[in-house]
């Protein structure tokens, strides 16, 4: 299944290895994501150290194994995307998501409930919703 995953996502693996973590590195999942949220996590790693029981070493070899296992979407592959998105987005943090999701015919896995309710044109995935559907 291809997902564009979002920066909650990652977010919540890193602070907490949960169920989110383990669907990270399933094999019937095949991620991606803007290549910007890698300079999100950069910019709040000291946070996010703080909110984990990780160490700045583990925190930079789990971001380095999500880096290899996540494919990074460029931003010249969903350009031409951003002003459908823009349309469709009921946040503007969530362009970017929506715009990759188009461009690569994509669901997207996020826990962000106002994308989920506030527009139909891109299938939102949760991760009870993943759970279930690997399961299968």
């Amino acid at each position: 299944m291809k997902l564009i995953v979002d920066a909650n996502i990652l977010f919540a693996a890193l602070i907490k290895d949960g169920m989110t973590s383990k669907l990270l590195f399933s094999d019937k999942l095949h991620l991606l994501t803007p290549e910007y949220i890698f300079l999100e996590f950069r910019k709040y790693e000291k946070i996010i150290i703080n909110k984990t029981k990780r160490t700045r070493e583990d925190f930079r070899n789990f971001f380095g194994i999500l880096k290899e296992k996540i494919q990074i979407i460029p931003e010249h592959i969903f350009r031409d995307y951003l002003q459908k998105a823009k349309e469709i987005s009921p946040d503007p943090k969530d362009v970017i998501y929506i715009a990759c999701a188009l461009a690569k015919k994509a669901n997207i896995w996020s826990y962000d409930r106002a994308l989920r309710k506030n527009q139909t044109a891109i299938k939102i995935i949760t991760t009870p919703e993943l759970v279930k559907k690997i399961a299968k």
